[in-house]
């Protein structure tokens, strides 16, 4: 869950007290499939414990999340739904749909590098978010090539990853989690549970590299 890079913009901005804008975009995982409501979802619960984690700073944190939509789609609505909102970090959950209806990864290798050279030019802080543990995308040949191309992208890029996959998997072959714990009954979607865990993982893996992007900035 540790990120391997500050976060610059975002620990610049605690640091100042000014108010933090955080977007999640992405598909169902983020608008929030298989929750039981919308105060349920990944974005919702992060906002919660990012107020517990910082509870004098005024963060907000954008849905922006459709559910079905391949990285192509997300970047064309990046402009407006991301970019437009100046964002200090973005959260980008990516990968699955693509996996799931068999597509070659090539063009999704593109167009991954393409959205965050656009969030650098913005000047964001990004956090990439890989796809679930979860037998519908496990039975998929390509998971694991996907897996590996975001962490590629991630490096090359120069930006954080957290790792869900890996993260869920640890719960199931680990520590011993059946997956009607953390999944809905579609054996895809995340359900209140782990939708509340990965707030609370994400929230800490924020707090790490904010803390660490200060350190740096003292040396």
């Amino acid at each position: 869950m540790r990120l391997d890079r500050p976060l610059e913009r975002t620990a610049r901005r605690l640091a100042a007290r000014g108010p933090i804008s955080i977007v999640a975009i992405g598909s169902s995982s983020t608008a929030g499939a298989g929750a039981s409501s919308a105060a349920a979802t990944y974005p919702s619960r992060l906002a919660i414990e990012l107020d517990r984690l910082w509870p004098d700073r005024s963060i907000t944190v954008r849905n922006r999340g459709i559910n079905g939509e391949e990285i192509w789609q997300m970047l064309a609505r990046m402009p407006g739904d991301v970019i437009g909102e100046n964002p200090d970090l973005v959260l980008w959950q990516l990968g699955t749909n693509a996996v799931l209806r068999d597509h070659p990864l090539a063009p999704p290798t593109a167009l991954l590098r393409e959205g965050l050279r656009r969030l650098k030019v913005a000047g964001a802080d990004v956090i990439l978010i890989d796809p679930q543990f979860a037998p519908k995308v496990l039975a998929k040949p390509e998971i694991e090539p996907m897996i590996d191309l975001i962490a590629t992208a991630s490096r090359s890029e120069r930006v954080d990853l957290f790792h869900r996959f890996a993260v869920m998997r640890h719960w199931h072959e680990t520590a011993g989690i059946p997956f009607a714990t953390f999944l809905s009954a579609d054996q895809l979607h995340m359900n209140d549970w782990s939708y509340g865990c990965l707030a609370n993982l994400l929230a800490k893996s924020i707090g790490e590299a904010t803390s660490l992007a200060s350190v740096s900035e003292t040396r």
